[in-house]
């Protein structure tokens, strides 16, 4: 079955379930062109009349829906939560998002999202670059002296993580998980992450864990290169 066009669902879902409510959004995949067969549309409410923010899904004229509800101050809770922690989703979808419908508080809200996406999340301190940094040097040396290639597979993945984050944090870059580790990566730079994609890529293949080795030790090399020997936390 033919799906509609995501914008036209959108609008008749809001008039459906949210007729009242001050502002919508139209997020996601389906807007930037990315969007597969199982993706679903991502719809970000403003309803001053909603005591909290909430989330809601559901499966509407052949689309699975996911709703994110607030009011006209709880998103920046959101906001700040994201920026703390460095995954700005709220603020993407609100930056990104297509206007529905707007009485007005739209515009401002998107402001805010936009301003604190191009600002970055904070800088890391020196402390906390050396907690990261032994820390990959800790998955570094499980996944080197690994001989289990079931474990090896799942020390990779952490590796992966790890490397990505260490690499996009230490250069003020917003970080993801799951399909927005490349996405931020490639936002930062293409080439690092083609060697990225290509060192992993190798290693599921053929088990040669050479090129993830390398990029590893030349990522922490500028910071020092591996810390193990003198490191304390919590002394």
């Amino acid at each position: 079955m033919k799906k509609d066009i995501p914008i036209k669902v959108a609008q008749k879902f809001i008039e459906k379930y949210f007729p009242s409510c001050n502002g919508a959004l139209l997020a996601g995949s389906v807007i930037r062109g990315e969007a597969t067969d199982t993706s679903d549309l991502d719809i970000v409410i403003f309803d001053e009349s909603v005591p909290s923010s909430y989330r809601e899904s559901f499966i509407e004229f052949d689309w699975p829906i996911e709703v994110f509800i607030h009011n006209g101050s709880s998103y920046k809770e959101f906001f700040e939560s994201d920026r703390e922690r460095a995954r700005p989703s709220l603020p993407r979808m609100v930056s990104e998002g297509i206007v529905l419908k707007d009485d007005g508080i739209i515009e401002p809200i998107k402001k805010e999202a936009e301003d604190l996406l191009m600002e970055g999340p904070d800088i890391w301190s020196e402390e906390t670059v050396q907690i990261k940094r032994y820390f990959l040097t800790d998955a570094l040396d499980d996944f080197i002296g690994c001989s289990n290639r079931a474990e090896e597979i799942f020390i990779a993945n952490n590796l992966a993580e790890l490397l990505s984050e260490f690499v996009l944090r230490t250069n003020r870059r917003w970080i993801g998980t799951s399909k927005w580790i490349v996405r931020s990566l490639k936002a930062f730079d293409e080439d690092f992450t083609n060697q990225f994609v290509k060192a992993f890529d190798t290693y599921y293949k053929t088990d040669d864990k050479r090129k993830v080795i390398k990029l590893v030790e030349l990522v922490m090399e500028p910071f020092g290169g591996r810390l193990l020997e003198g490191f304390s936390l919590g002394k």
